[in-house]
């Protein structure tokens, strides 16, 4: 990718929460959306990304929330906070219902570019983390996977671990990137913000592009 402009993640200020696409903000721009399974550290990511531990809120219940949190940048940048799958006690109609919701915003949102997917660098490629990669390769987006929490692994084992998933989702290597990170050593944190800022940078004839799709 070309040339794209680092942006200060810590400016970026809650704009709103949706319960389906339907209530989502205009669809203008371009947005990047973190997802992970409930105990996998995204709030902890973001927080840590934007250097404001009450940007996106951690509960000491997995999955509590289960709305789509946006959070602006610019006028033309978003932030997307998606609920952590697998709420703890949710009957399963509702967490039916919010998977319709999750898979309805994930294909249809315009200006989603990427995918922010989090995996717990102890328990990766889970049922849910497939499921994800799996609609990202049929809508053609570009996934960058953060395996957290690596400060709970030596580095041994830790670069096992990514090998391993690399070797796993190679045959997705052009759409799917990864890397080790942990939000309480901010380990990665630079490859997380390079990957944001070119994400976030859309150049004209991209943008034209994406109009005509």
């Amino acid at each position: 990718m070309g040339k794209y402009v680092n942006i200060n993640f810590r400016t970026v200020q809650f704009l709103t929460s949706s319960p389906t696409l339907k209530n989502c903000p205009p669809d203008i721009g371009v947005e990047v959306a973190f997802a992970g399974r409930s105990n996998a550290g995204k709030s902890s990511a973001i927080n840590t990304l934007t250097e404001n531990k009450r940007m996106a809120r951690t509960s000491k219940t997995p999955g509590r929330t289960q709305l789509i949190n946006f959070f602006s940048i610019s006028d033309q940048q978003r932030l997307v906070d998606l609920p952590g799958y697998g709420f703890a006690k949710v009957p399963m109609e509702v967490k039916e219902k919010w998977q319709r919701h999750l898979e309805d915003y994930l294909r249809n949102r315009q200006s989603l570019y990427g995918l922010i997917l989090l995996m717990d660098c102890r328990h990766p490629l889970q049922d849910f983390d497939r499921m994800m990669l799996s609609w990202a390769e049929n809508c053609n987006m570009p996934v960058h996977v953060l395996l957290t929490k690596a400060d709970k692994l030596k580095k041994g084992p830790a670069s096992s671990t990514l090998l391993k998933v690399k070797k796993e989702i190679c045959h997705e290597q052009d759409l799917v990137s990864v890397q080790l990170f942990s939000a309480l050593k901010r380990t990665g944190l630079d490859q997380l913000t390079t990957k944001l800022n070119q994400w976030l940078t859309i150049s004209d004839e991209e943008e034209e592009q994406r109009e005509e799709a």
